[in-house]
């Protein structure tokens, strides 16, 4: 990599961590559940993997908004073995399962998740890996990360999504948009579990790539291989820090607890939606939009999921009177 893209490899880990600071405490300081404990709770996990499950484990500090209450049982899988025998069992108990990444687009409510929350924040789910004109991505890993690797490496294709936050698996399963490309099209093939914790291959045309969705929603993405261009480092570089300085500046730098709770319709943004129909700025409580970038939900000290869905339901309703558009969701309500 050049010098100027090492300084922006710390940007970007630098914005992250802003975001997943407290997160990444609460993630690697809480102690591990007893088994008996977890029992008490209603499931007796398998002996190998009891020592991973934690209980009533706060979900607020590991999403963007820190709202929310705790997860019943909550796990960090060390390997996609791991993953896999939890994710299998929880599914064979007829316990719920949510997957969390970086909690860029989900909204916990105060009562929490009744279930199993499994964390891709361990190392092995997140490796990113050339081989050739292709990237290996696990599905943990920060969509800016696997920008990074990509052009590092002279590769094209995937430059256009700096910035973006969440992972990779995130990002594949709403198909992620920006400058008029999806990240869809630069897909080969997807590894995805199933209810049986077993791994299978989807390919490109499979996932049902549109405009932000896909087929995949549901189903657990493990791993993604994207097929890229040769191209110049150096061109690569400066387009990429080109675009990370321009959706840098566009993000509410004065706060941190923040997400984009809609979709972008095909054809117009969110943004010039909200600001069309007057509402760019406003507030439910302790919960408002931005003023000048209107897709961004700001979180105020106080503020509660009870908020988040007030204001959004208002901003659906009014935006679909005046225009006739449905604001699709990009956060999840768990």
């Amino acid at each position: 990599m050049t010098a100027g893209s090492h300084s922006l490899v710390s940007m970007v880990w630098n914005d992250e961590y802003l975001n997943d600071r407290v997160g990444a405490t609460a993630t690697s300081h809480s102690p591990p559940t007893d088994a008996m404990e977890a029992e008490a709770k209603g499931m007796n996990f398998p002996d190998e993997l009891s020592h991973l499950v934690r209980t009533d484990e706060p979900l607020g500090p590991l999403v963007w908004l820190g709202i929310g209450g705790p997860a019943r049982f909550f796990a960090e899988p060390l390997d996609w073995d791991q993953f896999a025998q939890l994710y299998s069992f929880a599914v064979a108990e007829g316990m719920a399962v949510r997957v969390l990444g970086s909690g860029s687009n989900v909204l916990v409510r105060e009562a929490g998740f009744d279930g199993l929350v499994l964390s891709m924040a361990a190392a092995p789910t997140s490796e990113l890996r050339i081989d050739g004109n292709r990237l290996v991505a696990g599905a943990g890993a920060k969509l800016s990360n696997a920008v990074i690797k990509s052009v590092g490496a002279g590769l094209a294709g995937l430059e256009h999504l700096i910035g973006i936050p969440g992972t990779v698996g995130g990002g594949v399963i709403g198909n992620a948009s920006a400058g008029g490309r999806d990240l869809g099209s630069a897909v080969a093939e997807i590894s995805v579990l199933d209810s049986t914790g077993t791994r299978r291959s989807i390919s490109q045309e499979d996932a049902g790539f549109g405009h932000r969705k896909t087929s995949l929603v549901g189903q657990i993405v493990c791993e993604v291989t994207f097929q890229l261009e040769p191209s110049d480092i150096t061109a690569l570089n400066k387009r990429m820090q080109k675009l990370w300085i321009s959706r840098n500046s566009q993000r509410p730098s004065q706060h941190s607890r923040i997400a984009m709770p809609f979709v972008d319709p095909d054809g117009i943004s969110a943004d010039e939606l909200i600001q069309n129909v007057g509402l760019a700025g406003i507030r439910e409580g302790d919960v408002s939009l931005d003023s000048r970038q209107p897709n961004y939900l700001i979180a105020h000290e106080g503020a509660t999921s009870e908020q988040c869905v007030r204001l959004i339901d208002r901003i659906r309703e009014q935006v679909h009177l005046q225009t006739g558009v449905d604001l699709q969701l990009n956060l999840q309500i768990w």
